[in-house]
Order: structure tokens, then sequence, then C-alpha cells
């Protein structure tokens, strides 16, 4: 982590935040760093982890968190974030149950042992985190070809343009992934 934005101490933080910060920690057995790097300001904290939850946990939408991951990861090599490359990979691993996606999107996922449903929500993806002034009926075609709605091309970009303010913040501030995130996933659990 940078030393120009010290991790908070858990003590000089708000019990709601503790509070979340600890159920983490019991649920995955650590503390990924975004949850500490983020609480040195509480208001930005909760806004960031309430939209986070909102758009990644959303029980309406026509995306698997496999899915959700994968936008995250492939978007977030795009835009060169190691944090979030690593953390959300360990993630999509795990719900994938595939130990070779996350290393195969984060590098080029138009060669990654994916479904064609999967390759066009990376498809649009991409273009909303590169070329989002140019979407048109085409793209949104493209994913109704899938069985994908507009609903869940709205969820795409909402995923998108969240993880690039997420990306940008990790990289500006220097954070690191948990050594945990590594090997996440890799092997099946004994």
């Amino acid at each position: 982590m940078s030393e120009r934005y010290p991790l908070p101490e858990l003590a000089d933080l708000p019990e709601d935040i503790v509070e979340r910060i600890l159920e983490v920690q019991d649920k995955s057995g650590f503390v990924p760093n975004v949850f500490l790097a983020f609480a040195r300001r509480p208001a930005e904290w909760r806004a960031f982890f309430a939209y986070h939850n909102a758009i990644m946990l959303r029980e309406e939408s026509g995306l698997t968190k496999g899915d959700r991951e994968m936008i995250v990861t492939t978007i977030s090599a795009a835009n060169k974030c190691l944090y979030c490359v690593v953390a959300h990979g360990a993630i999509l691993r795990v719900y994938e149950k595939k130990p070779t996606v996350a290393d195969q999107v984060a590098t080029n996922y138009l060669l990654a042992d994916i479904t064609p449903r999967q390759r066009a929500v990376l498809d649009f993806a991409t273009k909303v985190n590169t070329r989002s002034h140019e979407i048109c009926d085409d793209d949104f075609e493209a994913l109704h070809a899938h069985g994908l709605t507009d609903e869940d091309a709205w969820d795409i970009t909402a995923i998108t343009a969240f993880f690039g303010l997420s990306n940008r913040m990790a990289s500006v501030t220097g954070m690191m992934p948990n050594l945990e995130f590594y090997t996440m996933g890799r092997t099946p659990r004994a």
C-alpha cells in the first residue's frame, strides 16, 4: 500500500464500518485491502460499498455472479488495475469453478474458454469501457441474440462504469492485492 494513503486502524473507524469489515473477515478469513483503503473516508466508503452491492449482488439480473466477476476482471485488465484483476479474478475462479478462466479473460478474453454468451457480454463491456460514445442498436442486438435484455445491458454498463472508478482509485492509491487472492480458486477446496 502506498505510504501516501496509509491504511486506517480499525479502532479509528466508525462502528458500522468496523462491523462490516469484521463480517467480511469472518467470511473470507482476511480483510481485503480495499475495505481498509477506502475506509479513510467513511462517507465515501459507505457510498462505494452500497453501490457495489447494488450492482454486484442484484438478484433480478440476467447476469450470473460469474458473469459479473468476468466483466470486472476483463475491464480491470484493460485498465491495468493490478488490485482488481487479482482480487476479482480470484472471485471469478471460485464462482465459475474454473482455475484458468481469470488468467484467460485478463490476458485476452477473445481466446478464453468462455461461452459465446459470455463473450458477447465482454464485447459490450469492453466497448462501454473504451468507446461508450459509440454504443448503438447493433450492440444491443448482439446481446439480444444471446438472450440478454436491455436491463442486462444496463447491468453490464453499471458494472463497467463502477469498476472504472474503482480501478482508478486502486491504481492511484497504490492498493496492492492481498496475498490470499493469488491462490484462491486455483485448486479445489479440501
